[in-house]
């Protein structure tokens, strides 16, 4: 009986203990905002001057809230609007440039008078679960970069509140799509130049919050296309605009060279009517504040001249007149582009093969360079990556974009073009294989075919084919039995 009674105390304990070990929680950290920048990555914007790890939970209750960029921020939990005694916070976080990993859960806006915006300009967010408003008004604005959610998004979370996801460009991947579930709760996605992926057959799912109207293509100025590609496993949604196919595509980077905005006007809704347009284009984002480039005229393209590194912003107000003569019937959504920086585009040259001639060969190399020259002229720059010796190759002028080269052994040699124009760097190789004679290399060409008659593989069909045929000729290899015996 006494050993029984000892046997429940000990069971008790465990248990207690266990329940003690299950209240453990992470720590949370206050973002502060007292520090001398908005940098998630400075110890002074936090409470305590500590930045939060993956120990820990970070609450964002302020505003403009941190950055992150370029740097990598690793926590269990975030809460942009909401946490610790913060039900009607208003709270932000922009991911711009930089990567943001979360072993649990990101939550915006769980206060029931909570609103918590993520910008997610570039950059990537990894994270188990992501709930846009959960009580509260969330809204994830996406104007480039990625957001990976393994498990699922719910927008907005079990709380209810409002969710709103503006997917203006960028992508966003998902294992799960949670949308409305909780009664009186408000929930969109408005897909413009972005990109929405999810694993597995989706559609059924993603369809019906397409007819439900709680996902939307350029504020329902567009169309969605929706498709499930079985080799891959992923359902995506994308958007194409209404009507008037824009050039530039929206959102897209183009040369300072481009001249002309493109458009396509609808057919008129009767026959004999006209359709024409307004065109509004500048750099202002509240576009109807650019200066009108086309008014009321049935055309499909306007001149224009662009400036670099800026952005671009342009609609259009299309005019029927077999419906009105003074109204509108189609107000587009705001296209934009930009003339920003551009990688240059190198090409090293066509793969060589030649041959050592009195034991060295020299060759030009043949590159060729284009970039947009919007920061700096570009510089380029030569190097060996590798070679049958060391010291066997030898670039005459290295920073020049045609040069030459001598080579002084047989073998394989790779050869990189690398073009930096200050802000990108990009490379390309070219490969030169030196043989010890000129029939070698011929014979290394892919599409090489032997000479008939040439019978000892010199490439030459000349007195010693002849000898050889000559002293064969008439002979012959024929089987003398019937039965021949293989061993």
């Amino acid at each position: 009986m006494f050993s029984m009674f000892r046997k429940m105390i000990c069971l008790i304990s465990f248990v207690l203990v266990l329940g003690l070990v299950g209240d453990v929680q992470a720590d949370y950290v206050q973002w502060t905002d007292a520090g001398p920048d908005h940098l998630w990555s400075t110890p002074t914007n936090w409470e305590g001057g500590i930045v939060p790890t993956s120990a820990d939970e970070a609450l964002i209750n302020a505003l403009p809230g941190p950055t992150i960029a370029n740097e990598g921020a690793d926590v269990t939990r975030v809460w942009v609007s909401g946490g610790r005694g913060s039900s009607m916070a208003t709270g932000a976080l922009t991911v711009d440039g930089g990567t943001l990993t979360l072993g649990v859960s990101f939550t915006l806006a769980s206060g029931s008078a909570g609103n918590g915006t993520i910008n997610m300009n570039s950059g990537t967010i990894t994270v188990p679960w992501l709930k846009v408003g959960n009580g509260g008004s969330g809204t994830l604005n996406m104007t480039g970069g990625t957001v990976n959610v393994t498990n699922t998004l719910r927008i907005p979370g079990e709380g209810g509140g409002t969710g709103h996801v503006n997917l203006d460009a960028g992508i966003i991947t998902a294992s799960n799509l949670a949308m409305g579930e909780v009664a009186g709760s408000v929930a969109t996605i408005d897909v413009r130049a972005g990109t929405l992926t999810m694993h597995g057959d989706k559609v059924s799912t993603i369809q019906q919050y397409i007819d439900n109207g709680w996902i939307i293509a350029y504020d329902r100025n567009g169309r969605l296309e929706l498709d499930y590609n079985v080799a891959k496993g992923e359902t995506t949604l994308q958007a194409v605009p209404f009507l008037v196919n824009p050039n530039p595509v929206d959102g897209s980077t183009v040369s300072v060279s481009l001249d002309q905005l493109q458009w396509t006007l609808p057919d008129p809704n009767l026959p004999g009517g006209v359709v024409t347009c307004d065109v509004y284009f500048g750099t202002d984002d509240a576009v109807l504040n650019n200066p009108k480039v086309v008014s009321r005229q049935a055309v499909e393209s306007v001149s224009v001249t662009l400036a670099p590194l800026t952005n671009y912003y342009w609609a259009l107000d299309l005019y029927d007149s077999s419906i009105s003569t003074t109204e509108p019937v189609h107000l587009s959504p705001m296209f934009t582009f930009n003339t920003m920086n551009q990688p240059p585009i190198v090409n090293a040259g066509a793969d060589v093969a030649t041959w050592l001639q009195e034991a060295v060969r020299t060759g030009n190399l043949d590159a060729t360079v284009t970039d947009d020259g919007l920061v700096i002229p570009y510089t380029v720059q030569w190097t060996v990556v590798s070679e049958p010796n060391e010291g066997t190759a030898v670039i005459e002028t290295a920073n020049a974009e045609d040069t030459s080269i001598t080579l002084s052994a047989v073998g394989e040699y790779v050869l990189q073009l690398e073009a930096s124009d200050g802000e990108h760097t990009v490379s390309d190789t070219v490969t030169v294989s030196v043989y010890n004679d000129s029939c070698e290399a011929a014979q290394s060409v892919p599409d090489y075919q032997p000479l008939v008659g040439d019978l000892n593989g010199d490439c030459l069909v000349d007195d010693v084919d002849l000898a050889l045929l000559q002293e064969n000729w008439l002979k012959d290899n024929l089987l003398t039995e019937e039965w021949f015996l293989l061993e």
